[in-house]
């Protein structure tokens, strides 16, 4: 059965070389937003509750932002050689580089367009909103009907200058 780029869990395998590695955390102020709006409304739930169930609601409200925004935070972009080839990981979806047409970056200012009236409805999108380029990964797989993948990254340049570098070679190219 030929790998394809639809989503599945991808095995993890600590031992596997690393070209290419991003977390995409969501910006700093994010953070502060998020833990002064649980503080202000335990602080409101505070002045009503005498003795120590007032300590309850900073107990409660305090983590639900932390884990919200860790949550957010959690995709990972990679390109990580295995046994089987080089593949590229977004989350839990994994792609053979060996598939890969071409590669492309996507500025922030053209961001709306590639996800708007461009965008084919085939193709495979991880956005993050706080996250302004994009890349374009185009790819030549008879067997799969995604024409491309359009990820999320902070570092464009280095992504696709790592899976260039992982591309095998034609003589064509």
């Amino acid at each position: 059965m030929s790998e394809t780029s639809r989503p599945e869990v991808a095995p993890t395998d600590n031992a596997s070389p690393v070209l290419y590695s991003e977390r995409l955390w969501v910006p700093v102020w994010w953070w502060a937003v998020g833990l002064f709006v649980a503080g202000l409304l335990a602080a409101e739930v505070h002045m009503g509750a005498p003795g120590l169930r007032a300590w309850l609601p900073y107990v409660l409200l305090l983590p639900l932002p932390v884990w919200g925004l860790v949550w957010l935070s959690r995709l990972r972009v990679e390109v990580v050689e295995e046994p089987s080839g080089v593949h590229l990981r977004v989350g839990q979806a994994h792609l053979p580089v060996d598939v890969i047409a071409r590669v492309a970056e996507v500025p922030g200012s053209a961001k709306s367009a590639a996800l708007g009236r461009q965008l084919d409805p085939a193709a495979f999108v991880q956005h993050r909103v706080w996250v302004k380029p994009m890349a374009l990964i185009v790819l030549d797989d008879p067997e799969d009907p995604t024409p491309y993948w359009l990820i999320s990254t902070r570092r464009p340049a280095e992504l696709l200058a790592a899976l260039d570098r992982a591309r095998p070679q034609t003589d064509g190219d």
